[in-house]
């Protein structure tokens, strides 16, 4: 078992899967750690759709490119259970779906999957495609499987050195 910022480290943006199927116990284990995300208030506005179908990934790929991945993950919100702050009333929704597909990413990576985290997509098509009810909206899609390592080698764990700002550059203390 890995630490958590070690995972975090070695987890990269798969964009080429094998074949393989994601196994049952792997989903429901990437989807419990969806359910357990902390959301604003705990209204949980989260609304997961599983797609691992040949026709549902088809219908999915009008809207999103899934990299040939077996399983997507579409984390959508309804708006109307999401926390609302009363000072300027911004709904949390958006947030809460990031941090469920977080979670559900980060699972992923522990359970040895692939996974690429997709807000390049047509919400639109996606509510036609999938007949979402109103104000349950589309947020972001998580592709999952094996990754094709053939294809697109593993980027390496110390590649955040080279690709990240330096943490003086991105954080702060505060001054008295």
């Amino acid at each position: 078992m890995k630490d958590f910022l070690s995972l975090a480290k070695e987890r990269y943006s798969v964009r080429a899967y094998t074949g393989q199927p994601v196994e049952q116990e792997k989903l429901a284990a990437i989807l419990e750690a969806g359910h357990v995300a902390p959301t604003a208030h705990n209204n949980q506005p989260q609304r997961v759709m599983v797609v691992q179908s040949a026709a549902g990934r088809e219908k999915l790929s009008r809207a999103a490119n899934l990299y040939g991945a077996p399983l997507a993950l579409i984390v959508c919100a309804d708006t109307g259970a999401a926390w609302q702050r009363s000072y300027d009333g911004m709904n949390s929704y958006q947030i809460d779906a990031a941090i469920v597909t977080d979670h559900m990413m980060l699972e992923a990576a522990d359970l040895g999957l692939g996974s690429v985290w997709i807000c390049q997509f047509q919400p639109d098509v996606v509510k036609e495609e999938f007949a979402l009810p109103q104000g349950i909206e589309p947020v972001n899609i998580l592709a999952v499987g094996y990754a094709d390592t053939s294809v697109q080698p593993a980027s390496p764990a110390d590649r955040h050195s080279r690709t990240r700002l330096p943490l003086e550059k991105t954080t702060s203390s505060e001054r008295s």
